[in-house]
């Protein structure tokens, strides 16, 4: 399967290019990026260099020829690489997170026209955690409930893409309850979901929904401490996807057998 990554000079995206060219099933044959024009995108991942240079996203209309597109790369730019892709019938596997309301409109409508696995985060084990937080919630909805989110110094959006799929499962199991992003001053606490984020340092990723009671408290926790549990499961989506012909928007609850196409 050809493979293109947008965001190639990126955290993510260098990750991603080690593990496509790594893999025998796939092959790297573009990749993109604001940045680092021109340069070997396998230097740049620190594995030697690959005979493809990194060309510039904005051009990508003109040049994107692959099978799937991984786009690791902002909401703005993911936004712009999906309609691009869906016009050139190139299949999808986003990881970007951070979009909007309107973004989402935009996303739903170019994806009419081909198969997209998009994901807040690839990881095996975040999915199995918000199945674990789906299973607990059913049985303590009469406990409070709070999720905390610590990530790097680096990453833009706030809450985590993570966060915000975490509390829209409790909000469907809760009903009427309303997602509160911190608190200050006097906020008394009501039905609500409590959602709080942390930056600093090199944290890859941390998530954790407390179910608070009187006299205990369950947390459910996941730490990356690698951005290759992300890339795993990138890989998977890129595998999974090259068989799905029916266009839409899928998660990776699909790619996993959690949920049917």
């Amino acid at each position: 399967m050809r493979v293109a990554v947008a965001g190639a000079a990126g955290r993510m995206g260098r990750v991603i290019v080690k593990n496509v060219t790594e893999d025998d099933e796939l092959e790297l044959v573009q990749a993109f990026d604001l940045r680092e024009l021109g340069r070997d995108c396998g230097e740049i991942a620190g594995i030697g260099r690959l005979g493809v240079p990194i060309k510039d996203a904005r051009d990508m209309e003109e040049t994107l020829d692959a099978d799937v597109l991984v786009d690791f790369t902002t909401a703005e730019g993911a936004v712009e690489n999906i309609r691009v892709a869906s016009e050139k019938g190139v299949k999808l596997v986003v990881g970007t997170t951070g979009f909007t309301d309107d973004h989402w409109r935009k996303i739903e409508e170019y994806c009419e026209r081909v198969p997209a696995v998009i994901s807040p985060n690839f990881s095996v084990g975040v999915n199995v955690f918000w199945k674990l937080v789906e299973f607990a919630v059913e049985f303590l909805k009469d406990y409070d409930v709070e999720i905390l989110e610590i990530h790097h110094r680096f990453k833009r959006d706030a809450p985590s893409g993570t966060a915000l799929r975490t509390a829209e499962i409790l909000k469907e199991a809760l009903g009427d309850r309303k997602i509160v992003f911190g608190r200050e001053g006097i906020c008394p606490r009501g039905d609500e979901i409590g959602v709080f984020a942390i930056r600093g340092g090199d944290v890859v990723g941390e998530h954790t929904t407390f179910f608070i009671g009187f006299g205990e408290r369950i947390e459910i926790t996941h730490r990356a401490w690698s951005r290759q549990a992300f890339a795993s499961g990138a890989i998977k989506a890129i595998k999974w996807i090259r068989n799905v012909n029916k266009p839409g928007i899928y998660g990776m609850d699909h790619v996993l057998g959690f949920k049917s196409v």
